[in-house]
């Protein structure tokens, strides 16, 4: 009987020479340097008009800043595929020096995050590879802003595979040192955008409601007054309007009467409407409502664990999937070496946490005990 044995041992020599720089083309390819020579130049990046918007909305800022604290909080571990005689298992392996920070200029914790944000907005985004080791795969990245990115190969809203047109800032880049992150999602900017325009509306409402300090009502003449034409109509409300706005007090004359309308604080302030965005807006980003505070009666949890597992299961995973799988890709990694995002560590770190808050919890309460029976 043969005797086989496991080894822990890297796969893949994490001293594979000196990085070198990856800027220009691909042999062959034939464009113009523009793009690449605007990597870099961080004035001319932007994240898009209708992302900025849409984080304009509470809920939905909310959501994705409780993402990126999830995805940011992982590092990512490498490993290859072993057959056991049952079932594919993974071998763990020592990662490559990217790893910890694929970018040296930011964080971990940033690129990760902002990658995320780029997914979850655009349904897309892309890292630029600015070195490669010897052996030809990368060493460093840089991420570029998927708002800034166009492809002439690929319109949108939605991306069927990595685009071999890309263009940043309006010069052309070569693919082949390119990642491409493509979310199996579609981009909330493209699709929800009645959802998105609706909840804005209804910010922009409370916003001008909020700005009165006198209930709307009506101004309205007495029969015995002289009638006033629409231009002069339209003049005296303009300035009671002004008037109120920086007074508690009103001053009419003996032929003008002000009728308050039944509308209540509540009411001005559309609390029920804003509840109703912001379920809408949590359904949109794909989180539980009572992680971002909204209420439904119908959904609870016992603790933070629970709700830190729902925020990974239902919403974060969708899109760390999605990188994982892009950085496994062939043209960054060698095949059969793949990348994950520790989960099972956050998770578990997670539940240690938890673990001893209610242990201290349940100390706490049984000396408050013990004192009021003395």
């Amino acid at each position: 009987m043969a005797i086989f044995s496991r080894t822990k041992q890297a796969a893949i020599s994490t001293h594979v020479g000196e990085p070198a720089v990856a800027g220009g083309f691909s042999p062959g390819y034939s464009s113009s340097n523009v793009g690449v020579n605007m990597i870099g130049q961080y004035y001319t990046y932007r994240e898009g008009e209708q992302r900025n918007l849409a984080v304009s909305i509470p809920t939905l800022n909310r959501a994705v800043d409780i993402f990126k604290s999830v995805i940011g909080s992982m590092p990512l571990k490498m490993y290859n595929e072993m057959w056991n005689g049952d079932e594919m298992e993974k071998v763990y392996i020592a990662p490559r020096s990217w790893l910890r920070r694929p970018d040296p200029s930011v964080s971990f914790q940033f690129l990760m995050a902002w990658t995320l944000d780029d997914l979850m907005f655009f349904g897309r985004a892309f890292w630029y590879i600015t070195s490669r080791t010897a052996d030809g795969y990368p060493a460093t990245f840089t991420r570029l802003p998927a708002g800034s990115v166009t492809t002439t190969d690929m319109a949108g809203p939605v991306w069927f595979a990595p685009s071999t047109q890309v263009y940043f800032q309006g010069g052309e880049l070569d693919p082949a040192n390119l990642v491409q992150f493509l979310s199996p999602s579609q981009g909330i900017i493209y699709s929800s955008q009645s959802a998105i325009e609706t909840a804005l509306k209804i910010e922009a409402a409370r916003n001008r409601n909020a700005s009165s300090s006198i209930p709307a009502g009506i101004l309205r003449q007495t029969e015995n007054s002289e009638p006033l034409s629409a231009q002069e109509l339209s003049d005296l409300a303009a300035q009671f309007n002004a008037a109120r706005a920086t007074n508690q007090t009103a001053a009419l004359n003996q032929y003008l009467t002000y009728t308050e309308t039944s509308a209540t604080p509540d009411k001005m302030l559309l609390i029920d409407s804003a509840q109703y965005s912001a379920l809408e807006m949590s359904r949109v980003a794909n989180v539980p409502p009572y992680l971002v505070g909204v209420a439904t009666g119908a959904y609870s949890y016992q603790s933070s664990q629970q709700a830190r597992a729902d925020a990974w299961l239902f919403g974060v995973k969708l899109y760390a999937d999605a990188i994982s799988g892009a950085l496994s890709m062939d043209n960054v990694l060698p095949r059969g070496t793949y990348v994950e995002f520790d989960a099972d560590e956050y998770l578990e770190e997670n539940f240690m946490a938890d673990k001893m808050d209610s242990t201290e919890t349940v100390i706490e309460e049984n000396t408050q005990e013990e004192l009021a029976n003395r």
